[in-house]
């Protein structure tokens, strides 16, 4: 789709104090989780393009000279499409790697934090890498420039994403069984058999207490997914990926983990709360 050079300005620009704000409200923790650490990444890196953009917005003639190179509309309008490709690159290895941590996080014992920080920052720089190498060398990803000068140039043609939907069809098909597991559990549990009393029953109250903090937690936001789903419309691939976005994904992998892996009683309610509190 073709948009404006203005509205991708104002796009990225609001994407960037939203980005700031929710990092600023996490300062406390938010490098105590992989997603954290990404997102603190991201916020820099939407920073860089957007202060790229309005450099060569502000200047009249539609160019300026940046670390010796002369950078126009042209590679701007290229940079967007360039940035949309790599945030779709790492939508699925960003909930994989932040999955694993949670997991580990869980089921092994605690580290020191300086070294944690150091797996998770040297984890981000590489998921970063690769998916630039990925869309430079692996990908069919093919740029598309008007055929006019840099001086007339008004509009940039932007990718749609795809892998947020992807992400939001299987993660509204994991909530929907989740939803259906725990309604089904509840009316069982009424009159137990006596072999569930002891075991499945107090795990099936932690399913139904975690998604319900998620549920409540998340409402509102849940509703922007299931628009996605129903309505035709398209996300340009440079907002694709946010920090509001990966806190929603955060809370639902915590809660995912939770399910799958039940930790200790002390622990579990510490992570529930998580879940709740958690943003990045």
């Amino acid at each position: 789709m073709n948009i404006s050079i203005s509205c991708i300005l104002l796009g990225l620009g609001v994407k960037c104090l939203l980005n700031w704000a929710l990092v600023f409200l996490q300062r406390n923790h938010i490098c105590r989780s992989f997603m954290g650490v990404f997102s603190v990444s991201l916020a820099v890196v939407d920073t860089a393009l957007t202060l790229v953009f309005a450099a060569i917005h502000i200047h009249s003639d539609g160019h300026f000279f940046l670390l010796g190179l002369e950078v126009t509309r042209y590679h701007t309008c290229l940079l967007v499409q360039i940035f949309g490709q790599v945030y779709g690159a790492l939508q699925w290895p960003v909930v994989v790697v932040a999955g694993l941590d949670h997991l580990c996080t869980i089921s092994l014992q605690p580290a020191a934090f300086r070294a944690k920080w150091i797996v998770r920052s040297f984890v981000t720089v590489l998921l970063w890498n690769l998916a630039a190498l990925y869309v430079f060398m692996l990908s069919d990803f093919i740029p598309v420039l008007e055929d006019v000068s840099h001086y007339q140039i008004r509009h940039c043609w932007v990718f749609h994403t795809t892998q947020i939907l992807q992400v939001v069809t299987l993660l509204s098909l994991t909530l929907g069984y989740a939803t259906l597991h725990a309604n089904l559990s509840t009316r069982l549990v009424k009159n137990p058999p006596q072999e569930d009393q002891r075991g499945t029953h107090p795990r099936r109250s932690f399913v139904c207490q975690v998604l319900r903090i998620l549920l409540n937690t998340w409402a509102l936001f849940l509703i922007f997914p299931a628009a996605l789903l129903l309505l035709p419309v398209g996300i340009p691939s440079y907002l694709g990926l946010n920090v509001a976005w990966l806190c929603f994904l955060n809370s639902f992998l915590i809660a995912v983990v939770l399910c799958v892996v039940r930790p200790t009683s002390q622990l579990a309610h510490g992570l529930a709360a998580e879940v709740k509190y958690t943003t990045s």
